[in-house]
């Protein structure tokens, strides 16, 4: 199941790069997504990755002491790359234990599109991110994605997990 929501094209003549800016919504698993597709989710600045998605993040692609290298703060993105794609660690707050910010989230999204523009990415996959453990409001979120891609022609996959899966998740995560 997809929905997708593009950009309105330019009324002035002239075809604006938006028109390839793609949000587009799947109720999956976000490591099945293709492998030519970057991938996107947030962490706090001591890189704990110890709840949530996150969880499977670290285990998956490792690399905790290269993340904790790079020495990136709230509103940075830290990156990784592994077999031929780019990890996103998008930095929204400061500890583990904190609750990220709106602004956070806009600059750390903000300096994954710059990456993104200087390393041709036009493809990323990611949770609603922000919007489990860290409680934003995906209808926030999603319009700061908006905001911040319409004038690319980078595409965004979301990936939900069907409602039941997505709560016995979190609750497991919660417990350790």
């Amino acid at each position: 199941m997809s929905s997708e929501s593009r950009a309105p094209s330019s009324s002035h003549g002239k075809q604006m790069s938006e028109d390839k800016w793609r949000l587009k919504h799947v109720t999956g698993d976000l490591f099945s997504c293709p492998v030519d597709e970057a991938l996107a989710h947030c962490i706090s600045e001591d890189c704990r990755m110890g709840a949530g998605i996150a969880v499977m993040f670290r285990k998956k692609f490792r690399g905790v002491a290269d993340l904790k290298q790079q020495k990136k703060l709230p509103g940075q993105c830290a990156v990784l790359k592994q077999d031929g794609r780019f990890i996103y660690y998008l930095i929204t707050k400061k500890k583990a234990s904190q609750k990220p910010t709106y602004d956070n989230l806009r600059r750390s999204l903000e300096d994954m599109k710059s990456h993104c523009l200087e390393n041709g990415v036009k493809k990323i996959s990611m949770p609603r991110i922000g919007c489990g453990l860290d409680r934003l409001q995906w209808s926030n979120v999603s319009d700061i994605l908006r905001q911040i891609f319409k004038h690319t022609d980078i595409s965004i996959t979301v990936y939900s997990l069907p409602r039941k899966i997505e709560t016995t998740v979190m609750e497991e995560n919660m417990r350790r």
